[in-house]
């Protein structure tokens, strides 16, 4: 049975969180392995906004953004202010962003932070960093339902981002150290 890592005494929680930011290892969200639109699609319904963030309270609500069926090339990253290698791979995919704006790709950045940071942390991290690329907020803690989802191949550590266009897929489960690591990776797509 899984079990899921953010469960435990919250000092446990804030201990990891404390250890992963200063040690610059991946973040683990799952505990049982070691909006603009440039589409016709239309962009699942937001249960809340947060200072122009959509918030999605659970991961059923955001789901049908994993199926759109058309020529863009989405590449969707789950990321968290908390986790030191996500926050080091943004300016890549910002900057992929920038290059390919105007193109059929699409760079959604979906934050997996805490429901009580979103206002505290999310925002001014977002705000300050004017981000180009469509952020928005998924508090749906119940990863181990949802991960798979995604992708079989997702093992709940972050940064992770699942790139699709039509049918075709491709999961990449570690972060991105530059805008050419980006490109390469799509070109496998």
């Amino acid at each position: 049975m899984r079990k899921f890592v953010l469960s435990w005494s919250s000092s446990f929680i804030v201990f990891l969180t404390v250890l992963q930011v200063t040690t610059g290892f991946s973040c683990n969200i799952r505990s049982d392995i070691a909006v603009k639109e440039i589409t016709n699609d239309p962009w699942p319904t937001p249960s809340s906004m947060i200072s122009g963030i959509p918030v999605y309270k659970t991961f059923e609500e955001l789901e049908s953004l994993f199926h759109f069926e058309n020529d863009t090339t989405y590449i969707i990253n789950f990321w968290a202010t908390w986790c030191k290698p996500c926050v080091e791979e943004l300016p890549y995919l910002e900057d992929y962003h920038e290059k390919t704006k105007g193109t059929k790709t699409k760079v959604i950045l979906i934050s997996l932070d805490f429901p009580k940071q979103i206002e505290s942390k999310l925002v001014p991290f977002v705000q300050e960093r004017q981000l180009g690329p469509d952020v928005i907020a998924l508090l749906d803690g119940k990863f181990n339902k949802w991960i798979d989802k995604v992708s079989p191949e997702w093992d709940g550590t972050i940064p992770a981002t699942y790139v699709y266009k039509d049918a075709r897929s491709l999961f990449i489960g570690e972060a991105f150290h530059s805008v050419v690591e980006i490109e390469k990776a799509l070109n496998e797509l």
